[in-house]
């Protein structure tokens, strides 16, 4: 008998969430825009026709997101806030721990955002900024003599500083929350491996490489010694197929 196809189990929607969905469609149209105005509550239990508990979830959930600033008993409704860092970062970590993103598709989007931020960097950096990441690498060999946690502190200021550098804050933001996903899943397991004052030594190095290859402004060798790093320092937690995948990353 022929297999046939193979479906997924049916996940049920709740009705806040449509309700959430909604909102937040029409603001991507444009028929709503920040500083306007939702409904009020009791409007907003009329035109959705659900009760009043969902449609008070449903404003809680937009409220956490930082899509809406509600207060109770407002007559005019909950107010529809601009963009924000803080809003678009709750959201990627919320997308960044999802089971359907695999260690290794973190890393390898590591490696491609913060080698494009390194390839900018090489040309916009100025003699100050340049400086700046020279002293990250001081604090990163100073704390190689400390633990982990130091070391990794030390390494975000460096990556920071490249972000900052690209004058693009989404990269900064991408790099900073994908950054700490990777690093709650794998953190613990890097600080207690025999080996971790070698990895943490390399890197070191490689961080150098990387800012030599900016002064010079070659753009692609940094990005390229960047996302080697990334590979050497990250790969070994990952399975052997999935390691050919960021393999193939180096040399993009």
């Amino acid at each position: 008998m022929a297999r046939g196809p193979q479906f997924q189990p049916v996940q049920p929607v709740r009705a806040y969430q449509r309700i959430v969905e909604q909102v937040e469609d029409a603001l991507a149209r444009g028929d709503l825009a920040p500083g306007q105005r939702l409904p009020s509550e009791r409007e907003l239990v009329a035109q959705f026709e659900v009760s009043r508990s969902t449609v008070r979830e449903a404003l809680r959930v937009l409220e956490s997101n930082g899509v809406v600033r509600s207060r109770p008993g407002d007559p005019n409704g909950p107010e529809l806030l601009p963009f924000s860092q803080s809003g678009l970062r709750k959201q990627m970590v919320r997308l960044a721990r999802v089971d359907e993103l695999t260690l290794a598709e973190l890393i390898g989007f590591r490696m491609i955002m913060d080698g494009a931020a390194i390839q900018v960097a090489s040309r916009l950096r100025t003699p100050e900024q340049l400086a700046e990441m020279e002293e990250t690498l001081v604090a990163m060999r100073a704390a190689i003599d400390v633990d982990f946690a130091a070391f990794s502190e030390a390494d975000l200021a460096f990556h920071d500083v490249i972000a900052r550098i690209s004058r693009n804050s989404l990269i900064q933001t991408c790099n900073e929350v994908v950054r700490g996903v990777v690093l709650s899943l794998i953190s613990d397991k890097i600080a207690h491996a025999p080996n971790s004052r070698a990895l943490m030594q390399e890197s070191l190095q490689h961080h150098a490489e990387v800012v030599d290859a900016i002064r010079a402004g070659d753009g692609h060798a940094a990005a390229r010694i960047a996302r080697q790093n990334m590979y050497d320092y990250y790969a070994g937690y990952v399975p052997d197929p999935e390691q050919e995948t960021l393999r193939a990353l180096i040399d993009d």
